[in-house]
């Protein structure tokens, strides 16, 4: 039977790569085989992932650039196309998140979060679409939150929310543009999984208290839970699948 879940021969580009999820998805996608391109901001964190990369039999690219920039962004897919000849699979996963109440935050505060999560999602997969239409075939997966769907109690981001609601109604317009190239874009919809960004929420008095209320499995997610539905949205196996949003979440959302 062949192996739906193949991606030997594929190119893969992934965001917010230096750290995290974005580290986890770039080794998920390699231990199937895929070539990597990683991008970030922090070179010396890209190289430390890359060495983690190539030790698992595949070539990684490292191609350091600022998600809130367009230009920047541009000049990384080009170096991506031109080094690896295509790229097959973008995950959209750079990020940011603040927690501030919404009648003290500032446009500058506001825009902070809608540059990266927004406006750097949605210019990294038009630069990356144009390359996947002309080879007629590609796999975006951006990544969401449970934020996309809900917010959270006594919790101070409205920004960060409409952010990651953004990312999901993106998805569904842009599969709804592409399906015609073969290009499939679905979005995964974390709860809290442990990562830089999500340190201080799941260190902090009171989270444990939160997450039994809130989460069914009473826990963060744990390394490797996200893998099953990256390699899913990336693999041939979602041939047919595509502007779904698929929260992995320990029943979070269920509430």
């Amino acid at each position: 039977m062949t192996n739906l879940f193949n991606l030997y021969g594929k190119v893969a580009l992934v965001t917010g790569a230096s750290s995290g999820l974005g580290v986890q998805f770039a080794k998920a996608l390699a231990s199937q085989g895929a070539k990597i391109a990683i991008t970030a901001r922090r070179k010396e964190r890209l190289e430390q992932v890359k060495t983690e990369i190539e030790a698992l039999g595949v070539e990684c690219l490292i191609v350091p650039a600022d998600m809130s920039n367009s230009d920047e962004i541009k000049a990384l897919v080009e170096k991506v196309v031109e080094h690896f000849g295509r790229i097959d699979i973008l995950v959209n996963n750079a990020g940011v998140g603040y927690g501030i109440p919404a009648e003290s935050q500032t446009d500058d505060d506001w825009m902070k979060t809608m540059k990266v999560n927004v406006d750097g999602v949605y210019y990294m997969a038009r630069e990356v679409g144009k390359h996947m239409i002309e080879q007629n075939y590609g796999k975006i997966i951006n990544i969401g939150s449970i934020h996309s769907v809900v917010a959270m109690a006594n919790s101070p981001i409205s920004a960060y929310v409409t952010s990651k609601g953004a990312v999901a109604a993106m998805t569904k317009a842009l599969a709804n543009e592409w399906a015609k190239h073969n290009i499939t874009v679905n979005t995964i919809g974390p709860a809290y999984f442990p990562s830089e960004m999500t340190e201080d929420v799941i260190n902090s008095e009171g989270f444990d208290q939160v997450i039994q209320a809130y989460c069914p499995m009473g826990r963060p997610g744990r390394d490797g839970e996200l893998d099953g539905a990256l390699i899913y949205f990336a693999s041939d196996a979602s041939s047919y699948t595509t502007g779904q949003y698929l929260a992995v979440d320990g029943g979070w959302t269920t509430i």
